[in-house]
């Protein structure tokens, strides 16, 4: 039977807009290949998660052989020799004294997870959060997302959540030509203005990932961490779709200099595996009573059979170090097709994390989010497949799984080249 009618019969997919006409067979590396029999190139990887590639063989190999073990077994309820492996890999590879996991699904559960345990440790109640920003699709995770359009339909949300202005570069409000981080120091405008003085956390993603691939200064963290010091507030770092060597650093927040009291993870830490965990130190994990916090299937063995086959495929075949070698060399090649192309306002990015924010205007830099969207579908046109975010929806986003080879990279880009131009002709005829 037809899948696409399938889907549209049975599957639920009313909030997802402009779902891409593939259908996928099969996937290798850096390669989709459709029931149709194309072969498409992936800059998107699952919405960053396959870093270590589609369908990797020691991946699958690990997950296997778990499988033929034992499936589930109430990782909190028993011991699971391989979650306990684990999560002390994950204290070795996180910055600082991070030492103790909570394993769930998601990323959204990851990240509500580190608020519960946030407040539980503190014995406060509120959060700060960043405009723009996006934290997960449940209750809680969209109550501290800036992002208005991810919340449609779904409010009142919880209260006791104050935003900060985000750290863009591109679009700052505060600094005209060079920066003077006023947008770290009105951190400290949020806690005198917006809080009752309640305050558990504030939450930020090192690098905005569905907020169009914002890269704040690199000096922004460490004032805001100051900020944070002085009023006793834990820092909860998002890196459900920064980490795990996307950025060219096992986790984004390294790029900075800052150690987070808390880490939420998920996507890339299982190759595509349903995984995610939260991390602390043991004084602000133990702060969880018996009770008070659980999930049936976290820690499901599986998945962390392939997250820790991933975790050593990242470090064997050196793909943090290549997500930072080639992602300098792809960035630099989108800098030169900016000079090309009027509609691109801003290239930005760090490591196989890279947007290209369109504009109608340079100089208004008003969002172009048709033409971005003409762009997704001129390059999948063309058998490649790329993502569009931004809180404007005119953000090209590149974030390929870190092993594509740099000859189908430079393919890939040749076709964008070719689909901006395209882009910007239609406009010109447009204009006449």
């Amino acid at each position: 039977m037809d899948t696409e009618r399938l889907y549209s019969e049975y599957v639920n997919t009313s909030f997802v807009k402009g779902i891409e006409p593939v259908v996928v067979d099969h996937a290798l590396g850096a390669t989709i290949h459709g029931a149709d029999g194309e072969e498409y190139v992936d800059l998107f990887a699952g919405i960053s998660v396959v870093n270590a590639g589609h369908s990797n063989p020691k991946i699958i190999a690990a997950a296997k052989a778990q499988l033929e073990r034992v499936v589930h077994a109430a990782s909190y309820i028993y011991h699971v020799p391989l979650v306990a492996q684990l999560a002390r890999r994950l204290a070795q590879i996180t910055p600082g004294r991070l030492q103790k996991t909570f394993f769930g699904n998601s990323g959204a559960e990851a990240v509500e997870g580190a608020m519960r345990l946030a407040k539980a440790y503190t014995g406060r109640g509120e959060f700060i959060a960043l405009q723009a920003s996006f934290h997960g699709r449940t209750s809680a995770t969209l109550s501290v997302t800036g992002n208005a359009a991810r919340k449609t339909h779904g409010g009142p949300y919880l209260p006791g959540v104050a935003f900060a202005p985000a750290p863009n570069p591109y679009r700052c409000r505060f600094c005209t030509g060079c920066c003077t981080l006023a947008c770290a120091d009105a951190v400290e405008d949020v806690f005198k203005y917006q809080t009752s003085g309640d305050v558990a956390a504030f939450i930020a993603e090192p690098v905005m990932g569905e907020g169009g691939i914002i890269v704040p200064h690199p000096g922004y963290f460490r004032r805001v961490k100051q900020v944070l010091d002085a009023h006793d507030v834990l820092f909860v770092a998002d890196e459900v779709q920064s980490g795990f060597g996307r950025t060219g650093a096992m986790f984004a927040i390294e790029h900075y200099g800052v150690e987070p009291d808390i880490i939420a993870m998920a996507k890339g830490i299982a190759n595509g595996f349903p995984l995610g965990a939260f991390i602390a130190p043991p004084e602000i994990t133990d702060s969880f009573r018996p009770g008070e916090h659980l999930s049936t299937v976290g820690g499901n063995p599986v998945a962390c059979a392939a997250s820790l086959a991933t975790i050593e495929v990242l470090h064997d075949d050196r793909l943090v170090e290549r997500s930072a070698e080639l992602g300098a060399w792809c960035k630099s090649r989108l800098e030169e097709m900016a000079r090309q192309h009027e509609i691109i306002g801003d290239v930005r990015g760090v490591g196989l994390m890279i947007g290209i924010e369109l504009v109608l205007d340079c100089a208004t830099k008003q969002p172009a989010a048709a033409e971005a969207a003409t762009v997704r579908r001129l390059c999948r046109e063309q058998c490649v497949l790329l993502g569009v975010g931004g809180q404007d929806g005119n953000v090209v986003r590149i974030q390929p799984p870190l092993v594509i080879e740099r000859a189908q990279l430079e393919r890939a880009l040749d076709v964008l080249d070719d689909a901006l131009r395209s882009v910007a002709e239609t406009r010109s005829v447009g204009a006449s």
